[in-house]
């Protein structure tokens, strides 16, 4: 094998369309009819929830927040969107009757934190959401929820499953989020859903369920744009109009341009999502669709030797990608009787990307013959596409490199269909829930390294020569399909009017199918089924408390990309070249939590609180495994069994001068099994490259505090002032699983942020991010020291840690206009 490589990300950003699962309203719990309804009622009078439910975003104008009040029984129930839902579904549920934890984020909250990217409206609101921008790009953060993570990143393993409007949007080659594509503006509501099945295939932390927006839930115009530190330029623009009371029709457009605090780290977004609505007598039909076309760069970690002489440096360039998505979903809802509904779903979704990527290579002048291509041992012939030996265009005493491209072509469609009940049950409420899923996807992914040098700035110029097969090296042509279907069923029982009981479950098929198109050693052809249960009640101790406990299991499959490289005798350059490998079992993750929540009419407010504990158990959880000297190659295995627990707390006070919000969170994510891993750490390179990790070992990457705070005040009827902090604590190295390295540091960050109403339709406003400028990493890895030369002193890299580092103190302002 060949090729040194200092990135965590192992051919980063490698994404391909998802294989969705359809479940445009799985367990859908809730009167459908009455859905938009709610939301519209809530903002007039927000019950008394530890949750602020989803809130319309039909206004002309920004108002002030409606007087607190108590919650009364002839009030409006408050409903939250939990489950995979579309426009017009009937995908609510009381929050009492929810057996997990919950928790929303609203369109108000979203727009407040003048991101164009839904991750960090999570990251501020959700006690257990932390972001780490692997990828060096603002637009593409990994996401980690409870020790679990949705990344964009190939080779990361993957824990949760994310919906828009009812749509799997995980990638099916490797289970990666695209983050980016997401239309951040038309999101009605974001919620983060634990101990829960429906939500099929790698929800084994939980699922990020995001509805959209529709011209029934907004109407009005707003135009948002916003412009600071490192060229920032930002607009979004949304409509939205009922014609007649029949027809609706929405539409929002997002454009951003950054710079970037680093090299050669420009990125450009475009997007647009559209909906047209047509409901009567309670049936309700949408049409959806949305594109994406966006140009990213990910200058990734850097030796912390380079950060040292200058923070925004980078090491190896060019680093980029080029998403392009367009996708189109058919939603429709019957109510047959007063207690039957039924729903379906049919979508497609198209994705196109192309990545370049600068690295390090093993390929060197050979020792016999320099003037001949050999790999790192001097002896072993580098070959070129024609079969032959490569010549050595190169000058003596040239670095050389190499930069790979990939092509990810692919193409998704899903149906689905379920039927909802709510007739009595022994004379009880009840509401029993059943469907059945399908979902494909075709994918053709291609790959090719080019030789070249790397100049002082670590910048890979390409020769024009390209590396053919050679064993487990080379060029890479695939196809492959994925299959997955899923039949569910729920049932919600009110045992009296204070408990519920919720129990039911989902049996979930897939077939994993690879085509090698050079040859036949990719091939393979691989099944998996397993049924996941559910069981879980709430009981509301007091109209101010309820307490709630659950269990359910989740499972994964392995993704094609795992499948393709499951040999440690014939490691992956992760996740380009892939090789014939043996089969991976499928993850099954075992949840418990259980809690409780409340909220309190205060004189100065509305008070909520939560607090809840869980424990989920992996096991034969899947880990990437690295290959000692050797940076950047190595395998998937199964790992044995993995745990994460710990504790969630947030208390909030809601009134017409302040809002205000502290949360702390606690995982401890451990393995429970040996295992010996190779690793370029300190340690590990003393021992041959290889550490062993024993039980009770802390997996890297995962802080095991965080702790949150929030307040906006408001000073007068149009003016005001905020700010938020954020602490997390110290963290493993990624490559430390043995934790014999000192930690990377913990950090804590200060945001400020204002807003002045001028007039009805004009509000101008700012934010200062890190105002105290910190200067600190959210993720650490080690690299290679010996890959390249260290050009920045003449000599060679002494420390092998490589830091994502954070964007310095920035200042943005922009204006929003309503109509």
């Amino acid at each position: 094998m060949r090729k040194s490589r200092n990135k965590p990300r192992n051919k980063r950003n490698l994404l391909i369309a998802s294989v969705s699962t359809g479940l445009v309203s799985g367990f859908f719990l809730g009167t459908g009819a009455r859905a938009a309804q709610d939301e519209e009622t809530n903002v007039q009078n927000l019950p008394a929830i530890e949750v602020v439910a989803p809130q319309p975003t039909t206004r002309r104008a920004p108002a002030r927040a409606a007087p607190a009040r108590s919650a009364s029984s002839a009030q409006p129930k408050t409903r939250l969107y939990v489950y995979p839902t579309s426009p017009g579904a009937s995908g609510s549920i009381d929050v009492d009757k929810i057996p997990a934890s919950v928790n929303a984020v609203d369109a108000n909250q979203i727009r407040r934190t003048g991101s164009l990217d839904i991750a960090v409206a999570l990251q501020q609101y959700v006690p257990g959401v932390n972001l780490s921008e692997v990828t060096g790009n603002p637009f593409q953060p990994n996401l980690e929820f409870r020790g679990y993570v949705a990344s964009p990143l190939a080779g990361t393993p993957q824990g949760l499953a994310v919906y828009q409007n009812g749509v799997r949007i995980n990638e099916a080659f490797s289970d990666t989020v695209n983050w980016d594509a997401i239309p951040t503006t038309a999101i009605r509501s974001a919620t983060i859903v634990t101990n829960n099945p429906a939500f099929g295939l790698n929800a084994l932390g939980g699922a990020v369920n995001l509805l959209m927006k529709d011209g029934f839930t907004y109407q009005g115009a707003e135009i948002d744009v916003m412009g600071g530190s490192f060229g920032r330029i930002q607009g979004a623009a949304q409509w939205g109009k009922k014609v007649d009371n029949n027809w609706a029709v929405y539409g929002a457009l997002e454009g951003a341009h950054d710079n970037g605090f680093r090299n050669f780290s420009s990125s450009d977004i475009r997007r647009f999502y559209g909906d047209v609505g047509y409901r009567f007598e309670g049936n309700e039909f949408h049409v959806n669709m949305g594109v994406a076309d966006n140009h990213l760069a990910g200058p990734s970690t850097v030796p912390i030797e380079l950060l040292q002489n200058y923070w925004g440096a980078t090491y190896t360039t060019p680093q980029t990608n080029t998403n392009k998505i367009g996708y189109i979903n058919l939603t429709g809802k019957v109510e047959a009787t007063p207690t039957w509904t039924f729903e379906g779903n049919a979508h497609v979704r198209g994705f196109n990307q192309n990545t370049q990527d600068g690295n390090p290579t093993d390929a060197q002048a050979c020792g016999a013959d320099p003037t001949t291509l050999c790999f790192g041992d001097d002896t072993t012939p580098a070959i070129g596409l024609n079969g032959a030996q490569l010549a050595n265009p190169f000058p003596a005493g040239a670095v050389l490199g190499e930069i790979d491209r990939t092509t990810t072509r692919s193409t998704t469609f899903g149906i689905s269909g379920q039927a909802t009940n709510s007739d009595q049950l022994f004379g009880h409420e009840n509401r029993l829930v059943f469907g059945a899923t399908y979902d494909a996807s075709v994918t053709h992914f291609d790959a090719t390294s080019e030789l070249g040098t790397v100049g002082t700035d670590y910048v890979v110029t390409g020769s024009g020569e390209f590396l053919g097969s050679n064993g487990s090296l080379g060029p890479v042509s695939l196809r492959t399909v994925n299959q997955y279907q899923g039949l569910y069923a729920l049932d919600t029982f009110n045992v009296t009017n204070a408990f519920a009981i919720t129990a039911g479950g989902r049996y979930n098929a897939a077939r994993v199918t690879l085509e090698d198109q050079l040859g036949t050693a990719l091939n393979g052809d691989h099944t998996y089924d397993r049924f996941n249960p559910v069981v879980g009640g709430t009981y509301k101790i007091t109209p101010e408390l309820t307490a709630y406990a659950g269990y359910s299991e989740a499972n994964r499959v392995p993704t094609p990309l795992e499948l393709g490289c499951a040999d440690p005798n014939k490691p992956c350059l992760i996740a380009a070249f892939l090789v014939s490998d043996p089969d991976l079992k499928q993850v099954v993750s075992k949840t418990v939590e259980a809690g409780f929540r409340g909220t309190k009419d205060l004189n100065i407010g509305q008070l909520g609180w939560k607090i809840g504990g869980f424990r989920a158990t992996n096991y034969d959880d899947i880990l990437a495994v690295p290959i000692a000297n050797q940076q950047g190659f190595g395998f998937f295995q199964n790992v044995g069994s993995t745990r994460r627990q710990g504790l969630e707390a947030e208390v909030s006070l809601k009134s017409n001068t302040v809002q205000f919000h502290a949360s702390y969170a606690f995982v401890d994510a451990r393995f429970l099994d040996a295992v010996q891993v190779s690793s370029n750490s300190p340690t590990a390179v003393l021992n041959g490259g290889v550490i062993q990790v024993f039980p009770g070992n802390q997996i890297p990457a995962i802080p095991r505090h965080r702790i949150k705070a929030g307040i906006e005040y408001a000073v007068t009827d149009a003016w005001k002032v905020g700010g938020d902090a954020l602490w997390v604590s110290s963290q493993y190295y990624a490559g430390d699983e043995a934790n014999l390295e000192t930690k990377l540091p913990g950090y804590a960050v200060f945001n400020l942020h204002t807003s002045y109403q001028v007039t009805k339709n004009l509000q101008l406003y700012g934010k200062v991010d890190n105002v105290f400028d910190n200067r600190y990493a959210t993720y650490g890895t080690f690299f290679d020291t010996g890959a390249l030369p260290n050009f920045t002193n003449g000599g060679s890299f002494n420390d092998p840690r490589s830091l994502s580092p954070a964007r310095p103190r920035a200042f943005y302002a922009g204006a929003r206009v309503t109509f």
